[in-house]
């Protein structure tokens, strides 16, 4: 007996081609991807980008600190205190920023999958224990618990990515089994069970396929968060000393005295955060309207 094209698994790399189509179709998301995409160049191409190497104190021909200098001809955004060179720091600010939150968000797209999948999945028992661990998660407050980690583990770029993992796989692990509790209701994931198919066939097959919109959703959230979230800990001193990150700028400029006065230490940093989470709201915001049949209404 065949099964009709209306029961039949949606095609194979529906999955893959959809949100493609999707993304193209979406004027604000095509904004958000082409801002993406620049500073991905931008994060690549960063150290001959860079004009001077980050902690390289300026001096005059008299040797004389260049210290706070406004921005110039041999210093684009003007110096630190310190006589660094800001557009320098700025620059290699990008590979930093992109790092934690991509790495981040796989690393939290992973565990929420993984939780939400199998819960959504199976139910029973096994949903009961995942959403308890998911609700003792939920209930420890983000940032006190960025502060600790951090500070016992160590502040480095590795230890902040983990601490991202820890804290935002809990609300995606519970969307993401809210999709597969509709998806494994579909009548072809019953006419695989039906016809024998294996768990891990039928988890493989038919229903990551089609709540990957949902995934890629969070993953593009928790890129935005990861990379606040690392902005904020070097912002308050727990960011890894051995780089140059947006957040350890502010943070430098601030303990300093210099977070008002030096405006071209302060404006680079916070204008790049803003327009690249600003780029992934937009990303995230055309999945969310086909995820979302009450925002796809309005």
């Amino acid at each position: 007996m065949s099964v009709t094209a209306e029961h039949a698994s949606p095609r194979r790399l529906a999955w893959l081609t959809d949100p493609l189509r999707l993304l193209m179709s979406d004027s604000f998301a095509v904004a958000g991807v082409t801002v993406f995409g620049i500073f991905v160049l931008i994060a690549i191409f960063a150290p001959w980008i860079a004009t001077h190497p980050p902690y390289e104190s300026a001096l005059s021909p008299e040797g004389r600190l260049l210290r706070l200098q406004p921005p110039s001809a041999e210093h684009w955004f003007g110096t630190t205190t310190f006589g660094h060179d800001v557009f320098s720091q700025f620059i290699l600010g990008f590979r930093i920023a992109l790092m934690v939150g991509v790495l981040g968000a796989l690393a939290v797209g992973v565990i929420s999958t993984m939780f939400g999948v199998i819960s959504g999945y199976f139910g029973g028992l096994i949903d009961d224990i995942l959403m308890r661990i998911t609700d003792v998660a939920l209930s420890i407050p983000t940032l006190p618990f960025a502060i600790v980690a951090v500070g016992l583990l160590g502040p480095s770029i590795n230890n902040i990515i983990l601490v991202i993992a820890l804290l935002f796989w809990r609300n995606g692990a519970r969307i993401i089994r809210s999709a597969v509790l509709t998806e494994r209701e579909r009548v072809y994931v019953r006419w695989a069970r039906a016809a024998g198919a294996s768990h891990l066939h039928i988890i493989l097959r038919h229903i990551l396929p089609n709540v990957f919109r949902v995934v890629f959703l969070w993953i593009t959230m928790s890129v935005a968060f990861a990379i606040l979230t690392e902005a904020s800990l070097s912002f308050i001193g727990l960011g890894d000393p051995s780089v140059v990150s947006w957040g350890q700028m502010l943070n430098t400029a601030f303990s300093s005295g210099n977070l008002r006065t030096a405006w071209w230490w302060v404006v680079p940093p916070s204008v790049a955060l803003v327009m690249l989470i600003s780029a992934l709201y937009l990303i995230g915001r055309a999945f969310e309207e086909q995820t979302n049949p009450r925002l796809r209404r309005n």
